[in-house]
């Protein structure tokens, strides 16, 4: 197991947005929601938020790290329409061992249409990799 300090990497305050302009992938129509049609689904609002929190830390990070997602709560607090641009930043508020939490606020050109908080653990690619086909190998009679 590779050691090493999140700390080394990131600090609380440091914070990342992404701007998206809505598109016809990012509505509800296309998430199913044929009633609200060409406004932003929850779901993709929620992906723009996550883009954020990983733009926030994974470029910062050696090689071989990356970070992945834990708990996601949100609110979804005003509609938008597609083509509008979402501006959504991450902002990290603790660091606990290899956890990053993050709070995120995402507007339009309008004001905020949501906000929420998200914890993303950094953790050894490989290692991760290595976990994973292990977990499936045992699955395997």
């Amino acid at each position: 197991m590779v050691e090493f300090d999140v700390n080394d990497f990131v600090a609380v305050g440091q914070s990342a947005a992404v701007e998206i302009v809505v598109s016809d992938q990012d509505t509800a129509l296309n998430a199913g929601n044929m009633r609200l049609g060409d406004l932003l689904a929850t779901p993709s609002l929620v992906k723009f938020m996550i883009w954020a929190a990983v733009d926030a830390v994974d470029p910062h990070l050696a090689e071989g790290f990356a970070t992945i997602g834990v708990t996601t709560q949100y609110t979804h607090t005003a509609p938008t329409v597609k083509g509008a641009t979402v501006r959504v930043e991450a902002t990290i508020v603790e660091i606990a061992g290899n956890s990053i939490s993050f709070d995120i606020i995402a507007s339009d050109g309008l004001g905020e249409i949501g906000k929420g908080h998200h914890e993303r653990t950094v953790v050894v690619v490989d290692e991760l990799i290595k976990h994973s086909f292990d977990r499936v190998a045992g699955m395997r009679v």
